[in-house]
């Protein structure tokens, strides 16, 4: 028997017990995009700021993304390549010098300081770490459930589960 054959079979099968005869997306086209945990931290990796912000539509907005990218601490190996010694950094900032005297004391622009200034508050600032690490479980818990669900998907019946997943979504 033909897979389109099969297919056809089982749509009418599930039009005479269900009574419907729409079927809604199936599910593997309703998760989103990212295949495992590391996907974001891969995606971030392979493009700067600026790429990305050219991909959400204005150039300009590169600042902004870098400060989202570090809020959600993706970090990047270049955010702690600091042309000064992090500690002295720290120091001066404690001292209750101005941010242009501990620019100026440190050979760089007040929003090279304003910069790593703020890399350093989020590595270390715990706020959204639970989230972060809940988000990371998910995503493991996705790439699990995938692989254990991958051999019974390849037998056939992969596209009537989705209908079937589809349906109760619906239902629900």
């Amino acid at each position: 028997m033909t897979e389109e054959k099969k297919k056809a079979q089982l749509l009418k099968l599930f039009s005479m017990i269900s009574g419907k005869t729409k079927i809604v997306e199936p599910m593997k086209n309703i998760h989103g995009t990212l295949r495992d945990s590391d996907a974001i931290e891969r995606e971030v990796a392979l493009e700067n700021d600026t790429e990305i912000a050219r991909e959400l539509g204005d150039e300009k907005l590169s600042k902004t993304v870098a400060r989202a990218r570090v809020r959600l601490k993706l970090f990047r190996e270049l955010d702690f390549k600091m042309p000064f010694d992090r500690e002295k950094m720290g120091d001066l900032l404690d001292s209750g010098k101005t941010m242009k005297e501990v620019s100026d004391e440190l050979g760089i622009s007040p929003s090279t300081l304003r910069e790593y200034r703020h890399v350093i508050e989020e590595q270390e600032d715990p706020t959204i770490d639970p989230y972060i690490t809940r988000v990371r479980d998910v995503m493991e818990d996705r790439d699990l459930t995938e692989q254990m669900t991958r051999s019974v998907t390849a037998d056939g019946f992969g596209d009537s589960i989705d209908i079937t997943e589809a349906e109760l979504i619906d239902v629900t």
